[in-house]
């Protein structure tokens, strides 16, 4: 069973968006805080009254961030 969520954030084409990598799930706000907040409250409304265990996940998984940055030179 996975310990992780995975999720990508990356620039979009006026606000900042998450993306879960293992869950459908993806969310944007015009903040990382506010995203940070958005992508938690999704992946929670999205695993409610779930088995994690049919999913493949462990109780109270972690999640990991990627961020994408622009390339620099």
């Amino acid at each position: 069973m996975k310990r992780t969520i995975q999720v990508r954030i990356f620039r979009g084409e006026k606000q900042c968006v998450a993306e879960c990598l293992d869950l459908p799930v993806v969310t944007e706000a015009p903040t990382l805080d506010e995203l940070a907040a958005n992508i938690r409250e999704a992946i929670a409304l999205h695993l409610e009254g779930e088995n994690l265990a049919e999913v493949d996940l462990v109780n109270d998984p972690t999640v990991i961030v990627t961020l994408e940055l622009e390339a620099v030179a």
